[in-house]
């Protein structure tokens, strides 16, 4: 199933566009393509590290609030 998007822009920004993608050896639509599925992975990518830094700092918090239960109940 294929699906349509469709933005405006500027005319500075469309032209630059259709170079770029003519350089390239594409069509418009497909180098708008590569350049929105780029910038999304890009995101994801980010979000995930941004997730993974807050997970890291949650176990940090944990381990260091147990850090002083280890000998607890060899006394």
């Amino acid at each position: 199933m294929q699906a349509t998007l469709s933005f405006r822009s500027g005319n500075e920004f469309a032209e630059q566009t259709r170079t770029l993608a003519t350089v390239l050896g594409l069509k418009s639509s497909d180098y708008i393509r590569a350049a929105v599925r780029e910038k999304n992975e890009r995101v994801m990518g980010e979000h995930i590290a941004m997730l993974s830094r807050k997970l890291a700092g949650k176990h940090r918090a944990l381990n260091t609030a147990l850090e002083g239960t280890l000998t607890d109940g060899f006394n």
